[in-house]
């Protein structure tokens, strides 16, 4: 997705009004809706999509459907949103409810087909308007805890139908459903010497002392510069309801009462995600997990959510000239907290020096970059990274190392290894790794090729141990009539887990994956099971083809 950057540095701080339907969708759980995570909420890699509502600490709530429609996409997946529905509406948009612990009827039905047809726990489908239509209201799942979810809750967002652009839920009427009394939280101010000036006689990013005044809001310590500089906050929201630390709605910045300045979490695309890497103090984040938001673009990127003046923020001090810099945060309840900062020229001689540069590599964010040393090489395409830096490249005890990963990464590149000195036997077995986790690799010969999204040290890794496969309660040669399912538990400890499989009877038998918890798990089907002895077979293949297979046998009744 691509942004005009003419439009945005030269029209700022126009963000259009939508008039969104406030009356149609009814909330998606029975319960009072209460946040455990809010609309652009900075995540890693990502902004947050939507709203994550609490479930009361438990899965099996029912889920409704907000409105009427039709499920357009049905997604299973081990990541992500795990157990995810789709339900497109008339009025042009579409709700999505995520981290399910199952559809329910003819949704179930539907999903069940699909993975016997497909011979697959993941997957992904798209219905036709006719086959799935659904009320307002009406249940569609249950809530739960599958993909990348860190406890009970559903995942709920809006989306455009036609953009598949993100909307702020808030937009809908629900906030009607949320009470919020509380003014944002500033818990610091930093900022950064740009372009080699100075700041408070030091070259290096610096945290700045804020008192609180009566009315509520914050005087910044003084901040002298010779140069040019910018700000960043770590602010957060809370509600009246949920103790979580929420995202702000809406940032201002005001230079001498002109703004230069604004974010606002209304609406944003996929393809702009990742942009959160150049939004925050990435290197900082990395280093203490603190997330610094940027109050300015030391280089330009497309984040269609920011509006800005030609000078993207930055400040320039004038001698002779003190300027006012202030700072507004506020939630979408129009609750708002400010900061004031006094900026001054200074001409002292720093005593903080910048951090020294020691690497010959430099690399230009806007260019393709190729570094190489033995046998080992890295291309970087064009637009891979924020920022153009001086990069730390060596090849040593069969190691590539690429920088490291203070350095955020927004696009794929490559990297490459010639090695003949493992057996032709022996090189399917081989990755590219970063320590052992697993990159998709290319060979051709005893050429090894991969890509990457993070940078720090790679290298060959061999791999030739086989899944290991874990029954948690026996049942060779026993009678399990009662039993209702069966767990196994696989693991990987190197390529990691590519596929797996069930059989029963010698036929494909569903089993879900929770990844979490590495646990595989098929529920009995009576339709499946044959009266008495019953053979089970399961097999595993790890991402270089190293495979394992557990088979039992159990006797079962069908008798009532």
């Amino acid at each position: 997705m691509k942004f005009s950057l003419l439009a945005l540095f030269f029209c700022p701080f126009i963000f259009a009004q939508t008039q969104y339907p406030k009356n149609g969708f009814r909330p998606p759980l029975d319960i009072p809706m209460q946040l455990s995570g809010n609309f652009g909420e900075l995540r890693p890699n990502h902004f947050h999509a939507g709203f994550d509502l609490k479930t009361n600490q438990r899965e099996g709530l029912s889920v409704h459907a907000i409105a009427e429609g039709y499920v357009s996409r049905i997604k299973i997946s081990t990541f992500g949103n795990g157990k995810c529905i789709y339900i497109t509406h008339p009025n042009g948009y579409t709700s999505v409810y995520g981290h399910l612990q199952t559809p329910v009827g003819e949704i179930q039905e539907y999903v069940k087909k699909t993975h016997y047809k497909e011979k697959a726990y993941e997957i992904e489908v798209f219905p036709k308007p006719f086959e799935l239509p659904v009320t307002k209201g009406q249940i569609i799942a249950l809530s739960g805890n599958t993909g990348s979810s860190e406890g009970p809750h559903l995942h709920f967002e809006i989306r455009d139908s036609k953009t598949e652009f993100v909307i702020n839920p808030m937009f809908f009427g629900f906030d009607q459903n949320i009470k919020d009394t509380k003014k944002p939280t500033l818990s610091s101010l930093y900022v950064y010497p740009l372009d080699n000036a100075t700041v408070n006689q030091s070259k290096q990013p610096l945290l700045v002392n804020m008192t609180l005044q009566k009315d509520g809001t914050y005087l910044a310590g003084k901040v002298k510069t010779n140069g040019k500089i910018g700000f960043g906050i770590n602010a957060v929201d809370n509600d009246d309801v949920s103790h979580n630390k929420n995202g702000v709605f809406n940032v201002s910045t005001f230079l001498n009462g002109n703004q230069n300045y604004n974010y606002q979490f209304s609406t944003y695309s996929f393809d702009e995600m990742r942009y959160i890497n150049a939004f925050i103090d990435y290197s900082r984040y990395k280093k203490t997990s603190q997330r610094i938001q940027k109050l300015f673009m030391k280089t330009p990127f497309a984040l269609s959510i920011i509006r800005t003046d030609s000078e993207r923020g930055i400040i320039s001090a004038q001698p002779d000239l003190a300027s006012t810099y202030r700072i507004e945060v506020s939630d979408y309840f129009g609750n708002h907290n400010s900061i004031t900062v006094p900026i001054e020229y200074d001409t002292a001689t720093p005593p903080v020096q910048a951090e020294p540069v020691t690497s010959k590599y430099f690399v230009r964010y806007n260019k393709d970059s190729n570094f190489e040393k033995d046998n080992m090489s890295v291309f970087f395409p064009a637009g891979t990274f924020y920022e153009d830096f001086n990069m730390n490249f060596d090849v040593r005890n069969n190691k590539v190392y690429i920088h490291d990963d203070t350095v955020p990464v927004h696009s794929n590149f490559t990297i490459t290894i010639k090695d003949s000195t493992y057996p032709e036997s022996l090189r399917e077995k081989l990755y590219i790794g970063k320590g052992t986790s697993y990159n998709g690799t290319f060979r051709k010969g005893d050429v090894f090729t991969a890509k990457a999204k993070i940078l720090g040290q790679y290298g060959l890794v061999l791999d030739t141990i086989a899944p290991v496969i874990k029954l948690a309660k026996p049942v060779e040669g026993k009678w399990i009539s009662d039993q209702k399912k069966i767990d196994f538990t696989i693991s990987d400890s190197s390529s990691g887990i590519k596929s797996y499989n069930g059989y029963l009877n010698g036929k494909w038998v569903l089993f879900e994956y929770e990844n979490k918890a590495r646990r595989i798990t098929h529920t009995f089907d009576d339709e499946l099971l044959l009266e008495g002895e019953n053979d089970l077979k399961i097999e595993v293949i790890d991402n270089v083809g190293n495979s394992a297979i557990f088979e039992t046998r159990f006797f079962r009744s069908q008798q009532k």
